[in-house]
């Protein structure tokens, strides 16, 4: 004995090679290193044995295949298996069952199978080992199948195959066996003998009934940690969170001893019920109970803080913790996005490379998912994508879906069907992302030809399907399209749950047919918020603001609005140039709690709202009040100025920001460049385009394009503009052509303007604008038989000028009128105080300049 435990300290501390070859010897090095739970000795050792001669025998084996299984030593766990098989150590029950075990654990069920079938004597621990191999791998009908087999051949369960049972009847929903398993655990006295089974009874009911559930836990003679744990899980499970924390309290007050597992679950419950007090105080008790040790409390913690809006409390958690596993870092990452705080994600992102942290798929996903919202989106978002491939990751369906989300936002839709060719594991999101792709950026017949091919494959399409699909329906043209779509879905039984109905009358509404928008809508007897948000936001779309504002108004009788309905409703007042309007809004937000410090989305639609209904100061006021800014905080300050002529103040503001930090996107581009156009600094516009590209690396899009068009043709630079738009490296889109087109208005080239409408009407034949926009400038030549042609082509496509739209809010009522409308109750006084404001201004003098007014024919 002194020998082996002699052996057993060199064993422990020294990998050379022990002269050991005796078996007792060495089954007693082994059991002394499984009590020590020290697997990579056993392997070690039993390495030693094979290279010695030495046989293993019946109760050294079990113990090596379970390090095996513990390590997830497969080809070693089967390289033993082969060795002894035909042998008679196959023969042992013991041995042959630790073979089942082994494979069980290490997801090989039909290799457990195949030996479970072939053994020659099986006892109830071996019928349990396969029982639970099936449930473990969620193979629930196999396991009661094989329970009835085993009953068959008359043995007897013991308590870990009611167990195994019951966690199988959990999984498949089978109630009706899960109350016989109950009712035989009863008759034969051991629920209230057994801890284990009384808690996976506690489990079983859960999922159906956790009043059931208590009266069981209730009903418990003996309990321990395990069973006070699944009952306060089956209470946070059903999402039942208040009584999650009173029986936690309960345990406090019967002091009873928990566990990391109820510190974690009401944790999880206090980030639920999003309250900051009580997470606090059960900070204090983990560290108290000296559990903030453990990453996974910590993990949950720190997403305690965020659930609860105390970012900074996340932030000093996080810098707390000496050693963060990458799991810890993902959640902080996280946060920060969650909250908004692009800039604050990416440095920490850094700050990993800096310290060699190993990042994951999550980590690569979390990043992915801010890379529009960077200036140099694109430019991160394929160095992502590039880390992925030379770090080998593997490009499983959540990291693939990622990057095509990615790609998507961004409008690269080449590069989302190459990364959606590549993937091998494609699932029902990957299928619908293409689709969208292809829909939103206006391939609907390629959309059409994907959506076909997902219907040939073994994916089903679902009503997110049909959503992505719905994007390609923009205008009227659009129409009959979205009605066949509309038409699968009843014909093939597409469930319509709540988006689809959104999604379906916002088509309806955007293709002209507000009717059927309207029924849908109408029709829906659960409406939430989401369905009230997305009908304002397509009636805002649709240039009907006052139909949003009534909308409101009758939305805020049903329904709780929140941050988002306000942004949308603060679109529908900046549409319509209600200063009176967003005030009503600014105070109702104000009594309604809504921090626009702590909420920057809101706090920057306000500060586009004031800008562009003329109230500058009181967005300069929100502006400076901020306690933090975003990117989107200071493109809404710069676009305000620039909107409102202050081209100057809109150049300061863009140097301020670049001095606090922040790196100038696409938005802010636009927003400096429209800045310049408006206020004439023709060569300032020109500087910051080539800035833009140089000093910081933000690739042009069409619209930046447009407004150096813009600027050119403002600043009487025609030839040049026309020489920029031949060198653009991307195909001019209508806003281009359009810009350029306008400039003939001023600079009266009748021919220039037909050449640039050729251009214009090929990419957009029924844009009634554009006819009337180009009739304009033929009228100050007084091009009447052009203007006639124009008229001519007009009434043969079926096109009319959209009618001149005026409005008035009085008491939250917005009144509209139209030229030659009569449909006001107050019609008759309306127009005879306008006969009288009209008698007026002649009276004074005043000449009207009708040379650029489009008359209709037959007015």
């Amino acid at each position: 004995m002194a020998m082996a435990s002699m052996n057993l300290q060199r064993l422990s501390f020294s990998p050379t090679q022990i002269e050991i070859k005796d078996p007792k010897q060495w089954n007693s090095i082994i059991k002394h290193q499984a009590n020590l739970k020290n697997e990579q000795a056993i392997l070690f050792a039993y390495t030693q044995m094979e290279s010695l001669g030495v046989l293993p025998n019946n109760t050294t084996l079990p113990l090596v295949l379970k390090a095996c299984a513990e390590l997830n030593a497969v080809e070693r766990g089967k390289s033993i298996h082969r060795s002894i098989r035909g042998t008679e150590l196959m023969d042992d029950v013991r041995v042959g069952t630790a073979v089942v075990d082994f494979y069980c654990k290490c997801g090989l069920v039909e290799d457990a199978w195949c030996v479970f079938d072939e053994m020659s004597d099986r006892d109830v621990v071996s019928w349990n080992a396969m029982l639970f191999g099936f449930v473990g791998w969620g193979r629930y009908e196999e396991a009661m199948l094989l329970f009835r087999e085993m009953w068959r051949e008359n043995l007897r369960p013991n308590s870990r195959t009611m167990v195994a049972l019951l966690l199988a009847c959990e999984g498949a929903s089978e109630l009706r066996l899960g109350r016989g398993l109950h009712g035989y655990c009863l008759r034969n006295g051991i629920f209230e003998s057994n801890a284990h089974i009384a808690t996976a009874l506690i489990g079983f009911y859960s999922r159906l009934d956790v009043r059931v559930s208590r009266l069981l836990f209730d009903l418990m003679v003996m309990r321990n940690i395990v069973s006070w744990n699944a009952m306060i899980t089956g209470y946070y499970d059903v999402g039942e969170y208040f009584k999650t924390l009173a029986l936690f309290v309960q345990m406090l007050v019967d002091e009873v001893e928990f566990d990391c597992v109820t510190m974690l679950v009401a944790i999880q419950a206090c980030a639920q019920l999003e309250s900051l007090k009580l997470g606090k105080q059960i900070h204090q008790l983990a560290i108290k109970f000296r559990f903030v040790a453990d990453l996974y409390i910590l993990n949950a913690l720190l997403n305690m803080y965020c659930n609860n809006g105390s970012l900074d409390s996340s932030h000093q958690l996080f810098e707390s913790v000496p050693n963060c596993d990458v799991p810890l870092w993902n959640s902080m990452l996280s946060a920060y996005v969650e909250f908004g705080f692009h800039e604050e994600a990416m440095g920490l992102f850094m700050r990993m490379q800096s310290e060699s942290v190993r990042k994951d798929e999550r980590t690569v996903a979390i990043m992915l998912s801010i890379c529009e919202e960077l200036a140099d989106g694109l430019l991160k978002g394929k160095g992502l994508h590039a880390y992925v491939i030379k770090s080998g990751m593997r490009m499983n369906a959540s990291l693939g879906n990622a990057l095509l989300s990615m790609y998507l936002e961004l409008k690269c839709v080449e590069s989302v069907q190459k990364v959606f060719g590549q993937l091998k594991d494609v699932d029902i999101i990957s299928w619908n992302t293409m689709i969208l792709a292809l829909a939103r950026n206006n391939l609907r017949a390629q959309a059409c030809e994907f959506f076909q091919r997902m219907r040939e494959s073994e994916m089903k399409p679902n009503a997110y399907t049909i959503i992505s699909i719905l994007a390609a329906c923009e205008d009227v043209t659009c129409l009959q399209f979205g009605r066949s779509i509309h038409g699968y879905v009843i014909k093939h039984g597409v469930e319509i749950n709540q988006p689809l109905q959104t999604a379906l009358s916002g088509m309806y509404i955007n293709c002209g047919d507000e009717a059927t928008a309207r029924d849908i809508f109408e029709g829906c007897p659960d409406r939430d918020l989401i369905s009230w948000n997305a009908m304002i936001a397509s009636y805002i779309k649709n240039n009907q603001a006052h139909k949003a504002l009534l909308l409101f108004h009758r939305m805020i009788s049903e329904a709780e609005p929140n941050s988002v309905t306000i942004i949308n409703v603060l679109l529908a007042a900046t549409h319509l140039a209600s200063l009176p309007q967003g005030q009503s809004l600014h105070a109702y937000v104000t009594r309604r709690g809504f921090s626009l410090g702590l909420d920057l989305s809101l706090a920057n639609a306000f500060i586009t709202m004031y800008a562009r209904c003329g109230s500058l100061q009181r967005a300069e006021n929100i502006f400076r009040t901020l306690p933090k800014r975003s990117i989107i905080s200071w493109n809404a300050i710069i676009a305000g100025y620039g909107m409102n002529g202050r081209g100057f103040d809109a150049m300061l503001a863009f140097s301020q920001m670049i001095e606090d930090g922040f790196r100038p996107n696409q938005v802010t581009f636009v927003s400096v460049l429209s800045a310049c156009s408006h206020s004439g600094f023709l060569e300032t516009g020109l500087q910051l385009f080539h800035s833009m590209v140089q000093d910081f690396n933000v690739t042009p899009d069409v619209v930046h394009y447009s407004c150096i068009v813009d600027l050119l043709a403002r600043g009487g630079r025609i030839d040049e503009a026309r020489e920029f738009i031949g060198s653009m490296p991307i195909e001019p889109d209508a806003s281009v052509w359009r810009a350029l087109l306008s400039s003939c208005q001023a600079s009266s080239d009748a021919k220039l303007a037909k050449t640039i409408f050729e251009k214009l009407d090929e990419l957009e034949p029924m844009n009634a604008g554009n006819y009337v926009l180009l009739s304009n400038i033929y009228a100050t030549e007084s091009l009447w038989l052009e203007v006639k042609k124009i008229r001519t082509w007009m009434k043969e496509k079926g096109l009319r000028k959209p009618p001149g739209i005026s409005w008035i809010v009085v008491k939250n009522q917005v009144h509209c009128f139209t030229a030659g409308d009569r449909s006001h109750p107050q019609s008759d006084k309306i127009y005879a105080k306008l006969s009288i404001l009209l008698s007026s201004m002649k009276e004074t003098g005043y000449d009207p300049d009708l040379r650029w007014a489009f008359h209709e024919e037959e007015d």
